[in-house]
């Protein structure tokens, strides 16, 4: 007899809780970037960037304990529309947090910028210097930014349907993991 995990591994919900306010809080950090040419700019960039990459190196341990432990079964009731949806939008928050650092490495390669981790720790360039490349990779960025932002949102309004609504086990399957 096969026994269906209900709730994600210690690892899976780890990493998620872990990222999650990480990547509202790059989210905040980018808008608060743009949004001012004050001394706090050049702080917000030094925070950005070596957080970027962070996330970058979390969401591929995330994507490797994914493939490799699965995620508990959806909730036999949901319509087939509904279970497609579920599984799309994790698919495009997986995209989103691998292509947002990566675009932001490229922009920064494209602009001749040093990509500081820290002190004199410095990530090689992966795009040549470019100004027509940077200037496509900025804008992508910051579009992508607003697509994450708005996937981050429907992630969360989905959850608490299911958390406080439903009542179905699939909020607490992050949440908390098998009792």
């Amino acid at each position: 007899m096969t026994q269906t995990r209900t709730h994600f591994s210690p690892l899976a919900r780890l990493l998620h809780w872990t990222m999650a306010p990480l990547i509202i809080a790059m989210l905040f950090i980018g808008v608060g970037m743009v949004a001012t040419v004050s001394r706090a700019h050049t702080t917000l960039i030094a925070i950005h960037k070596p957080l970027g990459i962070a996330l970058l190196l979390l969401v591929i341990l995330r994507v490797g304990v994914r493939i490799r432990r699965g995620s508990p079964p959806l909730p036999a009731y949901m319509p087939a529309p509904q279970r497609f949806v579920a599984r799309l939008s994790h698919l495009i928050l997986y995209a989103l947090m691998i292509a947002m650092p990566l675009i932001g490495w490229g922009m920064l390669s494209a602009g001749g910028y040093p990509i500081t981790l820290y002190g004199p720790l410095h990530l090689p360039p992966i795009a040549p210097h470019n100004t027509e490349l940077f200037a496509l990779l900025r804008a992508l960025h910051t579009w992508l930014a607003f697509a994450l932002f708005a996937t981050v949102l429907l992630h969360l309004a989905a959850a608490l349907f299911h958390g406080l609504i439903r009542r179905d086990g699939v909020f607490s399957s992050m949440a908390r993991g098998g009792r």
